[in-house]
């Protein structure tokens, strides 16, 4: 049962950070792209930010993709959080035809609201 873990999350006013956390069940991050996904009700699921073997990506420039080999953990940092940000927090493998793995948790929940 391979799955995700993701941490984090919470209730944050405007203008805050907050610093996602993603572990694997293994305890090891799959040698593999990696990527957070966030989805708010009424919403389709969106890639937010990717981890690629060449370097990182991300659709919002107030958010930074990492990874620490060390502790085996992937993380999404976010500043400058705003209301619209407001939605539960996915990581998952992109695989080489570039779409998420069935290893979905479920997910931490950030809130933006004042």
């Amino acid at each position: 049962q391979e799955q995700f873990v993701e941490a984090g999350g919470g209730l944050v006013q405007p203008g805050g950070s907050l610093n996602l956390t993603c572990v694997h069940s293994t305890g090891t991050l799959p040698l593999a792209n990696l990527a957070w996904y966030r989805q708010a009700p009424g919403k389709q699921r969106e890639l937010v930010a990717a981890l690629w073997m060449y370097g990182t990506t991300s659709t919002q420039g107030r958010f930074t993709i990492s990874k620490d080999s060390i502790k085996n953990t992937l993380h999404l940092q976010m500043h400058n959080l705003q209301p619209e940000d407001t939605a539960l927090y996915f990581c998952n493998v992109v695989t080489g035809a570039n779409e998420p793995v069935d290893w979905w948790g479920q997910g931490t929940q950030v809130t933006v609201s004042s």
